[in-house]
């Protein structure tokens, strides 16, 4: 098998409150894990920080091999953090209206169609904040059952929305519940692609990403988590749309990791991304791995992304089937399997065992990362 020494990735995170800093800094960290678990050494350069991504160089080394890669991340921090402005009031308000909306356009019937607990994940934050409305509701009806005079609804009142505010809100945001209100906000806008903001910063995420893949390499890694994936859909099928020869001559893998891609698709308006999808899966010099496992419940398990999304004709993406059981410790995973934003995030986290999966050896290791396609990590050479 021959090795790679020069890896050019772009990653495209999922929807989570970091900016280029914090994933680089992610990065180093699972990396350090990494290469203590098979070892070999693995250096992290400085970050470098452009308008619409983040790119660094990472030097890992054992007897007998060595490569280089050089990261690119598109991190959408700033458009969490605008989804995430305004008054409680105001992002409250507007996920129930972003609800209403998926259900309207179809989503919510396709989730519980394809993956249902991806549909359980979709109602959750919503009944969590009516679970909320309910337990004020009674506290201000107190008086009502007591048939206590009208004047007492002052102070019960009162009290209810000091209990919303001060003690269900803050309980509330230990699930992330108004994190995941924005979250559906911005399915809404990859799907209708009708925000003139998500689209210009889409238009100068495919300008980076032409100059990224410009840079001589062994392999191409597009790797994306979570929301990431539709995200990284529309980039890699607006750069085939406008240049269909862009990926001639080149090793192309696309990695969806715990992919949400249909969390937009499957609504009626996302016709462009479906479109995309179809490209993607028909280009010749793309490899598609889309990686799962069981216990996430945020992504679309054992679901043909490409099928469903009107191109039965196409070739599928590969189904690469991991156990997060194999890539951490019995303690470690028993500390993290009822946190399952957590357990989504350990795509891109760094193991505590040596697992068929990992990382950063996917993105910056000696081996193609199609080797993950056909044998999966077993071994590093020269150990």
């Amino acid at each position: 098998m021959t090795l790679i020494s020069k890896r050019v990735v772009l990653h495209f995170p999922g929807f989570e409150p970091l900016d280029g800093r914090a994933h680089r800094a992610r990065y180093e960290r699972s990396a350090k894990q990494s290469a203590a678990t098979w070892n070999f050494s693995a250096l992290t350069g400085e970050a470098e920080h452009k308008p619409d991504s983040t790119s660094f160089t990472v030097q890992t080394r054992a007897d007998g091999w060595e490569a280089s890669s050089h990261i690119h991340v598109f991190d959408h921090n700033t458009l969490v953090e605008k989804l995430r402005t305004g008054s409680r009031t105001t992002q409250i308000l507007l996920g129930y209206w972003s609800a209403l909306q998926i259900i309207v356009y179809g989503g919510a019937a396709g989730y519980f169609r394809h993956a249902w607990r991806f549909g359980l994940f979709f109602i959750f934050p919503f009944l969590m904040m009516i679970l909320g409305f309910a337990l004020s509701a009674t506290i201000a009806a107190i008086p009502i059952g007591l048939e206590l005079p009208a004047l007492h609804l002052l102070w019960s009142v009162a009290i209810a929305a000091f209990f919303f505010v001060l003690v269900f809100l803050p309980f509330a945001e230990r699930f992330y519940t108004l994190h995941l209100f924005a979250d559906w906000r911005m399915s809404i806008a990859l799907a209708r692609m009708s925000d003139p903001e998500f689209n210009l910063w889409l238009e100068r995420c495919v300008v980076a990403a032409r100059t990224a893949l410009s840079e001589p390499a062994d392999e191409y890694v597009i790797s994306s988590h979570s929301m990431g994936s539709s995200v990284a859909t529309h980039v890699v099928g607006m750069l085939i749309e406008r240049d269909p020869a862009i990926f001639e001559g080149k090793r192309i893998v696309f990695a969806t990791l715990g992919a949400a891609i249909l969390q937009c698709a499957l609504l009626r308006p996302a016709r462009k991304l479906r479109l995309r999808v179809g490209l993607i899966a028909r280009c010749r010099n793309i490899r598609w791995l889309d990686v799962q496992y069981l216990t996430d419940a945020i992504h679309f398990y054992k679901v043909p992304v490409v099928a469903v999304c009107g191109h039965r004709d196409a070739p599928a993406a590969k189904m690469i089937f991991i156990r997060v059981k194999q890539m951490l410790t019995t303690e470690h995973y028993r500390k993290i399997k009822k946190d399952f934003l957590r357990v989504h995030r350990q795509y891109v986290l760094g193991p505590d065992l040596q697992a068929p999966f990992d990382f950063t050896l996917l993105t910056a290791g000696p081996y193609p990362a199609s080797v993950l396609s056909e044998t999966g990590y077993s071994k590093m050479p020269g150990l």
